[in-house]
């Protein structure tokens, strides 16, 4: 018996221990993060006082000329030449994902982003149908290019799931036609509508349709 009561507290005392272990949680390993490294800003960065310098020229060299061929022209004492393009940042990720995606289906590297200035019609419709929502306003259109034998070309994807050139499918007889300039040629834009309708088959890779106007108060 006495024994027995000089045992029993070790056993009890191992079974609380074994209860308590039981009852521990297993500690969760925190994952571990290897830590960023920082970006570099890229080279081409501007400063804010180069940045004011190159607005205000084209202010004064650019958006006074428009407004006033603009007053003159179509008598329009109100018209604002707009001075940017945007697109919400949710959108240009977007367009770069879908545009990489394209390309790799393609089998082709995007070699520039290419920005295109361009010119909104004087008109309620673009020819697809589309409302021209600021007419006579300056714009961007945004596209990828490849490079073929060391030059960048914009392109666009073809209905065959390849990439084609911009280039061969405008017509060189239409608005801003291939034109010979010092011993260059500069290809259009302007799609031959009157071409097969195959040749237009695909996907296009060009974005516009962003917010432009006059700059918000603010910024520069």
């Amino acid at each position: 018996m006495k024994n027995t009561k000089k045992v029993t507290p070790f056993i009890l005392g191992a079974m609380l221990l074994f209860l308590g272990a039981c009852q521990e949680k297993p500690k969760k390993e925190e994952p571990h993060e290897e830590p960023k490294e920082r970006v570099k800003p890229p080279k081409q960065i501007i400063s804010l006082e180069t940045s004011k310098e190159l607005y205000d020229n084209y202010s004064k060299n650019r958006a006074e000329l428009i407004q006033s061929y603009e007053a003159e022209e179509n008598d329009d004492e109100n018209f604002k030449a707009a001075r940017f393009a945007s697109w919400d940042f949710k959108t240009i990720k977007q367009y770069i994902a879908f545009i990489e995606q394209e390309a790799k289906d393609a089998k082709v590297d995007i070699s520039t982003i290419r920005f295109y200035y361009a010119n909104y019609p004087n008109k309620k419709r673009f020819p697809d149908g589309k409302k021209v929502i600021h007419p006579r306003q300056n714009s961007i259109i945004i596209l990828p290019t490849m490079k073929v034998d060391g030059t960048d070309y914009g392109f666009y994807i073809g209905e065959d799931g390849k990439a084609k050139l911009i280039k061969d499918a405008v017509d060189a007889k239409g608005i801003g036609s291939t034109s010979e300039q010092n011993g260059k040629s500069y290809a259009s834009f302007a799609p031959n509508f009157s071409a097969p309708p195959a040749l237009f088959a695909g996907q296009s890779l060009n974005m516009n349709h962003g917010n432009s106007g006059p700059p918000p108060k603010g910024d520069f």
